[in-house]
């Protein structure tokens, strides 16, 4: 499990429907938006681990401190979680990415519905076309995988 976290002054996305028409899916205020990519190894205890690292990582700065002394759960900040299978893409041949890393969408749909819950987050929809705004805050932004 591969994900991307923005620290975010506010974050949303919006499913672009087949008929062309947006509907807002998640909005969230300061927090964390956090683009999940799945791997074919992913598992529960994958996620528990994930979504521990992700609530408890400091990336906030404290009251009248500078640093990152407080996480996502001493803040109460909202998170979004929005699928992203392109995060296993391989770049490193031709000029189309390979997404052979990526877990099949039968697999990697029921491990982004429990990590949204198991986190309690907003979210998008899983495999739909996405427009995904947010307000970077730092910017800071981290990669974190599973070692």
């Amino acid at each position: 499990m591969r994900v991307c976290l923005q620290r975010v002054r506010e974050a949303w996305v919006d499913v672009l429907e087949g008929s062309g028409d947006r509907r807002q899916a998640g909005r969230i205020g300061p927090g964390i938006l956090a683009l999940a990519g799945f791997a074919p190894a992913d598992d529960r205890d994958t996620l528990e681990w994930m979504a521990a690292r992700l609530a408890d990582l400091r990336v906030f700065a404290g009251q009248g401190k500078s640093g990152f002394d407080r996480s996502l759960r001493d803040t109460g900040g909202g998170l979004l979680v929005v699928s992203q299978f392109t995060l296993y893409g391989d770049a490193r041949k031709g000029n189309r990415p390979a997404y052979v890393a990526a877990a099949r969408p039968e697999h990697a749909e029921p491990l982004y519905e429990r990590f949204c819950e198991r986190l309690g987050a907003a979210r998008g929809r899983f495999g739909a076309h996405m427009d995904v705004e947010l307000v970077n805050d730092g910017p800071v932004t981290l990669l974190l995988e599973l070692p």
